[in-house]
């Protein structure tokens, strides 16, 4: 019982001894390694950042007719395609041409076709740092279809077309249609904006949009006039013609640069648990066993009367411990020599 005592005694002075001088077990943190780190869902590098784009090239078009029709012919169905364009330019340009003609094998003999007669037909296209621009004019055009050399599809005064695109402004598109305006032989009142039928028996049907103008915050496009024919001539072997006429077309992209954008990243993880940076600390000692508190560290701790009882094995009871051994032998030693007097 006294040796337990003294042990645990001896177990508690050695801690709080060790606590006094700064020795107290080190706790062991466990280093975060590079592979624990991608387990757990953590990446240690930036997000990768594309590199920068090109600075995006100002751009400018303009064209006066554009053509895609499909001709049929009487003699064995034959479908002939007509995709004609007159005085497309593309920045920087320009062109002056006041008439197209085109060569349809199996159509009035196989002479040309003239879809497009102006007294003025010019495109213009310029673009540089500071803005890009087309711009289509036309006066006195008179738009022809395969199979009707005598009857005009459309006949305008004035046609014109602009989309300007500034660097530093926002674009615009403007389409006009000016004077008297004629189709399949029928004048007519046209409202910017919105659309129009025609229909001549035993010709056919032209549906004209007026006016067709689209900007966004980087482009421009503008479109004076567009139409969409269904005719039945019956006239120098053609049987049909449908399709899309545009007169008078412009647009353009302001000039601008791309910024780097952040690549994609990986879906959103839910990071690992991770370990403990420390391991549990060990349990206090019970108060009630617990040494008295040591002097500061590197100082010497006050000696009392019950620091070598830890020392001996004692305890508080040892002293009369000891008083009573001393009397039971002398008392032994008494009754010793009591007891030789008596044999002799």
């Amino acid at each position: 019982m006294n040796s337990t005592t003294a042990r645990t005694t001896a177990a508690m002075l050695a801690a709080s001894a060790a606590l006094a001088t700064g020795a107290a077990p080190a706790v062991y943190a466990a280093p975060a390694s590079a592979p624990a780190a991608i387990a757990a869902g953590v990446s240690a590098a930036a997000p990768a950042v594309r590199p920068a784009a090109a600075p995006q090239a100002p751009t400018a078009h303009a064209a006066v007719l554009r053509t895609g029709l499909d001709v049929s012919l009487l003699d064995g169905g034959v479908r002939l395609p007509v995709n004609a364009v007159l005085n497309e330019v593309r920045a920087p340009a320009t062109a002056d041409r006041t008439a197209l003609s085109v060569r349809l094998d199996g159509v009035d003999q196989g002479r040309p076709v003239q879809l497009l007669r102006a007294d003025v037909a010019s495109a213009k296209a310029t673009a540089d740092a500071s803005r890009a621009e087309g711009s289509v004019k036309l006066a006195k055009a008179r738009v022809h279809l395969p199979g009707l050399p005598l009857l005009s599809v459309v006949e305008a005064d004035q046609v014109s077309a602009r989309a300007v695109c500034p660097a530093d402004a926002p674009p615009t598109a403007e389409a006009n249609l000016l004077g008297s305006v004629t189709v399949l032989g029928k004048r007519v009142t046209l409202t910017p904006g919105e659309r129009s039928t025609v229909a001549v028996p035993g010709v056919g049907e032209v549906v004209l949009d007026l006016s067709r103008r689209t900007t966004t915050s980087t482009t421009a496009a503008a479109t004076a006039l567009e139409l969409k024919v269904a005719v039945n001539p019956l006239n120098l072997n053609v049987a049909k013609v449908a399709g899309t006429v545009t007169l008078a077309e412009a647009g353009c992209s302001a000039p601008g640069s791309a910024t780097a954008s952040p690549a994609p990243s990986a879906p959103a993880t839910s990071p690992a648990p991770s370990a403990p940076a420390t391991s549990p600390a060990a349990p206090a000692p019970d108060p009630s066993t617990a040494a008295p508190d040591p002097s500061p560290a590197g100082g010497t701790a006050p000696r009392t009367p019950d620091a070598n009882l830890a020392e001996t094995g004692g305890d508080s009871r040892t002293p009369y411990l000891a008083g009573g051994a001393a009397a039971l032998l002398l008392a032994g030693a008494a009754a010793l020599k009591l007891a030789r007097r008596s044999r002799a």
